[in-house]
């Protein structure tokens, strides 16, 4: 019972990911034609498919790099599930279990897309997947736009190309990103617990061993 409000969050995460990924494919126009304007121009539900990793990158290992990526994602979801049970078995830090759950939600919504999607969902699967399962597009509409605009020429190495500085993300990247986060800004928090629970242990052992003697 330990573990299951902790998954339950992962759970929860994943279903709202899931949800709204699902909305913004069967009701908007993919790119700029269907964009919802929420802050004028500076935040935006904007329609698009990551077929690769963070930030639009790709994995270009043949034609399985996407199979890599999406066996690799299965395979780290799997190590984190894993770790949430060691860190509750272990008694570490509530608010560390919660982040980390934050973050295996996040990883798990973007698997279902890697996964499933190709085979499922309606134009999804790119147009030179050697197979439909392990080849889905991850759905990407959260659009923060803090500057897009083309670099001027005399810049060395990227002028006059067009740039975005801020990435198209989701609820699950959103959901990793802060559980990362948290952790960063709370991690002496968070492991000092576990320090101090080592000290007692010594205290209580010499403690012990002394009464011993005495005795």
């Amino acid at each position: 019972m330990k573990f299951y409000k902790y998954f339950g969050l992962s759970l929860a995460v994943i279903a709202l990911d899931q949800v709204i990924k699902l909305l913004v494919h069967f009701s908007m126009e993919m790119g700029p034609m269907g964009e919802i304007h929420l802050l004028g121009d500076w935040l935006k539900i904007h329609y698009i498919l990551n077929p690769g990793m963070a930030f639009g990158l790709k994995l270009d290992f043949a034609v399985y790099g996407k199979l890599m990526l999406s066996l690799f994602r299965i395979l780290a979801t799997c190590g984190i599930a894993y770790y949430i049970t060691v860190l509750v078995k272990q008694k570490a830090h509530s608010g560390l279990i919660w982040c980390i759950a934050l973050i295996l939600g996040g990883a798990l919504g973007n698997v279902i897309d890697s996964t499933f999607y190709g085979l499922f969902i309606p134009g999804n699967l790119p147009y030179d997947a050697p197979m439909a399962i392990f080849h889905g597009q991850v759905i990407d509409m959260i659009y923060v736009d803090i500057w897009e605009g083309e670099l001027p020429s005399w810049i060395p190495f990227l002028g006059g190309k067009s740039y975005s500085f801020w990435p198209i993300f989701n609820i699950a990247d959103a959901s990793i990103f802060v559980g990362v986060s948290i952790i960063l800004i709370r991690q002496r928090a968070f492991f000092k617990p576990t320090t101090e629970n080592k000290e007692e242990d010594n205290v209580s052992e010499n403690e012990n061993h002394n009464t011993s003697e005495v005795g």
